[in-house]
């Protein structure tokens, strides 16, 4: 990777005075060479550094545990078994980063490539780490002494024992740590260290079967992904099909050779097509030819394509005539059509109906996956296997998270009640009697909304140049947390476009870490924004290390001197990972494991979550706006109370089926031998008020996040609002710039890490047990 160096000039746009007394952050350059005080990684490898690297860290991992496993039982002590693991941890980590990271950023091929590698290599040990049954019981007759140094050294050891050991890449990102989509690459770097978890605790026999069901399991779940990955079902739509869809996104469409446009089914066509289309039409089919049905299907809802007076409109039926995917039917297929055809909202259903049917020889792999993970949480000693994947989180127990959602969905019963109500009134004025459908949720709540809320998001956009937002949030972020931002001059870093900031604290002026800023995009790099922990703090043998984190993004440009402008979502996202960037430097656990972003999954979001809230505020917009032709003029005060009331449209429903999925999740992994497709019929209506499941589709053939990475554990993100919206109805909703409060936070959230439980940080800022019921009551609020 190449060394690249510059002067920075500062961040902010400089078109405005008073703006930059607004919002402007003082980037005191610092003048240091390459070198940064306190930093261990390692920005500018080359490809056979980064592999020589990957190498040297292996040998010393392994040879610190040949150490361990060396002690004597009679032996064990503080010193010589868990300092040593301790201290491998903080000295290696940033280390291991030096060598991954660069796979995510890098401009190079091959160091993209070396990087790759060294992962494998570094994976490939930690695997062989993990099933070292003379490591872990060197560690297992230490904790059986009892002899602590701290509360915190006996968390960790408790931890080393039974939990996992993350000593690779770490990535925030999204909606966490671990997002797995049909769309997206797996992004957790997280190799599992684990002892107990791991089955070290069982029988050669049953270690051996527990490592034959982890393989079998792993081998599901990429081919679930893979089968999603790889499909390219496709619907051919002409444009009298799409009407109400921009001309835009028209124009972006492949067509076919007949001319119709090509609807892939996957979430960037699929979503378009939900909230805008509109197709409606009154024909008299008398004289009208049906021909034939182009579809792939066998039997089922399909496609009945109808010629009338030259205008080729659709219609759903039901095939009558078997065939397979592969066949094309040539002759006529016979439907019974009425002479008079009313066709409402018929796209939006037909896609639906086709996006949720895909990948159906994923039923069985999902009904496998979960046989097998609930044969592996029984070797392990746990009754299904969402006792065991929820015993190492927050919620603590299958039952505590059912509880969690169910009082959720009926807090939320009335109101989303009232929503549906309105939908299906404006459905019936639209179109009539018909029914109303899932499939015509997005669209109708999308209607209400053009008419309730005079927002344009394409103005909005107009007041969020990059700049300025990003020294807004720098300006929020060190008024209510004490904090002083330093951009470091000529730092070296693996492109021109990356800045790189020190950050002290306001008062002592103690320097707490640094983060490296890649916002913008470009070719080889990774296509989504996260946050990366480089190096994590920790405080061993009287020394502290400091936190290095990575801020990764993918904005636009400057460009003819035209600023890049953020959409309002980026600019929520910007704010929400910038969240993550804090948490990790504000940390103050003495331990690298309980370090920055390593902590409970179901707690790692709330901060992050919390801080979104800024974005919603009209102060705080303020603070992060300006119109990008004269940055001294804020998002107007209308705006901001649309953008508020808009963050709040429908949230019962979209909720309640977001809970939907994740009380099918839960069940199917605390439930032996469930009906899949009869489990999600029944659930439907019982949580979406009556609605039925879209007829023909499988929802669970197309649902990844129950697949691999949130098994188990889909509830999490709902989780993480939920108390975030406690901690800012409680403390910030009166005092957004309150340093006080926003000190408390840092102290009480940030700083403990996972040293302590989540409960009881959450329980000790907020002076009482978190609750649900703040967030139930912003929804009302707005309704």
């Amino acid at each position: 990777m190449a060394k690249q160096k510059k002067d920075r000039t500062n961040l902010l746009a400089l078109t405005g005075a008073a703006a930059l007394l607004a919002v402007a952050v003082s980037f005191a350059a610092s003048a240091i060479n390459s070198h940064i005080r306190g930093s261990n990684v390692r920005v500018s490898l080359s490809a056979a550094e980064i592999l020589r690297l990957a190498d040297r860290v292996i040998a010393k991992s392994k040879q610190v545990h040949d150490a361990i496993a060396s002690v004597p039982l009679d032996k064990v002590m503080y010193a010589n078994v868990i300092l040593p693991m301790e201290e491998l941890e903080a000295q290696q980590f940033p280390l291991v980063q030096s060598c991954i990271f660069p796979k995510l950023v890098s401009t190079s091929e091959d160091v993209r490539k070396a990087s790759a590698e060294a992962e494998r290599r570094i994976d490939a040990h930690v695997s062989i780490c993990s099933k070292r049954e003379d490591v872990y019981l060197v560690i297992k007759a230490f904790a059986a002494r009892g002899e602590w140094m701290s509360p915190e050294a006996k968390r960790y050891t408790q931890f080393l024992v039974q939990l996992f050991n993350e000593v690779s890449v770490f990535v925030l990102g999204d909606e966490g740590c671990w997002r797995v989509g049909e769309e997206e690459e797996a992004e957790s770097y997280s190799i599992l260290l684990d002892f107990e978890r791991n089955g070290l605790n069982l029988t050669l026999t049953k270690r051996e079967e527990l490592q034959r069901l982890r393989a079998e399991i792993e081998e599901l779940c990429m081919r679930y992904i893979r089968n999603l990955n790889d499909d390219s079902s496709y619907l051919l739509l002409n444009e009298m099909d799409l009407v109400g869809l921009p001309p835009e996104f028209l124009k972006s469409l492949n067509k076919a050779d007949n001319d119709k446009h090509k609807i892939v089914l996957r979430s960037h066509h699929v979503s378009p097509v939900l909230e805008l289309c509109k197709c409606r039409n009154f024909f008299d089919t008398s004289d009208g030819k049906l021909t034939y049905c182009p579809c792939r299907w066998e039997l089922g809802i399909c496609c009945l394509r109808i010629q009338v007076e030259n205008l080729a409109i659709l219609a759903l039926g039901l095939c009558l005539t078997y065939r397979a995917s592969s066949e094309n039917i040539e002759s006529p297929v016979i439907f019974s059509v009425p002479q008079f055809l009313v066709l409402v909202g018929l796209t939006r259903r037909l896609v639906a109906v086709a996006y949720g049917r895909r990948c159906q020889v994923n039923l069985s792999i999902l009904e496998k996956l979960v046989q097998l993970r609930h044969k592996f949480a029984r070797l392990l000693g746990y009754s299904n296997y969402a006792e065991y994947a929820v015993d190492v989180r927050m919620a603590k127990s299958s039952s505590k998270v059912f509880e969690f959602l169910e009082d959720i969905s009926a807090s939320l019963s009335d109101l989303a009640s009232r929503e549906l109500t309105l939908l299906k009134d404006l459905k019936k004025k639209e179109e009539g009697d018909f029914p109303f459908g899932v499939e015509d949720l997005q669209y109708y709540a999308k209607m209400v909304e053009e008419q309730q809320f005079d927002l344009d998001f394409g103005v909005v956009k107009e007041y969020f140049p990059v700049n300025l937002v990003l020294s807004g949030i720098f300006k929020i972020c060190q008024d209510l947390f004490g904090l002083r931002f330093e951009e470091v001059a000529d730092a070296e870093v693996w492109h021109c476009d990356v800045h790189l900031f020190s950050v002290f604290d306001l008062g002592s002026g103690e320097l707490l870490g640094y983060f490296y800023l890649d916002m913008y995009s470009r070719e080889g790099k990774y296509g989504h924004t996260c946050v990366v922990a480089l190096q994590n703090g920790s405080f061993c043998n009287g020394t502290r290390q400091i936190p290095v984190a990575l801020f990764i993004s993918q904005l636009r440009k400057e460009v003819g001197g035209h600023p890049g402008l953020l959409r309002f979502s980026e600019v929520v996202n910007l704010f929400h990972e910038f969240g993550h960037v804090v948490h990790h430097i504000c940390n103050r656990a003495s331990f690298a494991r309980f370090s920055g972003l390593r902590l409970d999954p179901d707690f790692v979001e709330i901060p992050a979550q919390v801080l979104e809230n800024w974005c919603y505020e009209s102060l705080s917009l303020k603070l992060i706006s300006g119109f990008h032709q004269d940055i001294t003029k804020p998002i107007k005060d209308e705006l901001c109370d649309s953008l508020k009331r808009w963050r709040f449209s429908f949230s019962a429903l979209k909720l309640k089926q977001e809970i939907l999925y994740c009380l099918f999740d839960q069940i199917i992994h605390s439930t032996e031998n469930v009906d899949i497709v009869g489990l999600f019929k029944h659930l439907h209506p019982k949580v979406m008020l009556g609605l039925p499941m879209l007829e023909g589709t499988n929802p669970a053939s197309c649902f990844p996040r129950s697949a691999i990475g949130y098994e188990a554990a889909c509830y999490s993100r709902i989780w993480s609002e939920v108390f975030a919206a406690d901690i800012f109805a409680t403390k910030f909703h009166d005092g957004l710039l309150n340093q006080y409060t926003g000190m408390q936070f840092r102290n009480k959230v940030l700083a403990p890490g996972g040293a302590k439980d989540p409960v009881e940080i959450l329980s000790d800022f907020l002076g009482r047990e978190p609750s649900i019921q703040a967030f139930v009551d912003r929804g009302a609020d707005f309704s």
